[in-house]
């Protein structure tokens, strides 16, 4: 593993970095991509729900990937491989919206799905900027970009939000 510094900004950055070393599965993952570079198949092998590990990985903006030069006759197979070793934060929030964020980080699905699912129905239908966002859904942008960091189908690019189909 190189020894870059991943530099977060962005306190909603927080939450897809809590998600993962909040759950076993997934810092299992990153600690065997720490490593090596594997490839999902690798990866299969001892851990469930790896496809969710590296989505999550990859907003948090922790994994790189390369394709494997395969044997004759075989297709490639993308690999994957952690790219920081070390984290710096450089950001100033209000406690109200870190209480948020961290809350937001570790809120059983069903309980913070609905709310997702609400921004992902504005953000189809063409409301995809954060403030007009935050007025249809009654919430701060902050609180909405946490919680569209923590959907698996939404990308958040500066000031607007935007639907992407989740794959790693």
């Amino acid at each position: 593993m190189g020894k870059r510094i991943r530099l977060i900004n962005d306190p909603s950055d927080l939450v897809p970095l809590l998600r993962t070393f909040g759950s076993r599965t997934h810092k299992g993952i990153f600690e065997k991509l720490s490593k090596e570079w594997l490839t999902r198949d690798d990866l299969e092998d001892g851990h469930t729900d790896v496809k969710t590990s590296l989505i999550i990985l990859k907003k948090s903006g922790l994994i790189e990937s390369r394709w494997r030069m395969p044997e004759p006759g075989h297709t490639p197979d993308k690999e994957y491989h952690i790219s920081y070793s070390k984290a710096q934060a450089n950001f100033q929030c209000s406690i109200e919206d870190l209480s948020d964020l961290i809350m937001i980080s570790f809120k059983n699905d069903d309980s913070i799905y609905e709310f997702i699912e609400a921004i992902e129905d504005e953000v189809k239908s063409g409301n995809q900027s954060m403030t007009g966002l935050s007025r249809a859904l009654d919430k701060n942008p902050m609180y909405i970009r946490g919680a569209a960091k923590r959907s698996l189908n939404l990308s958040v690019k500066g000031q607007r939000i935007e639907y992407v189909e989740a794959d790693e």
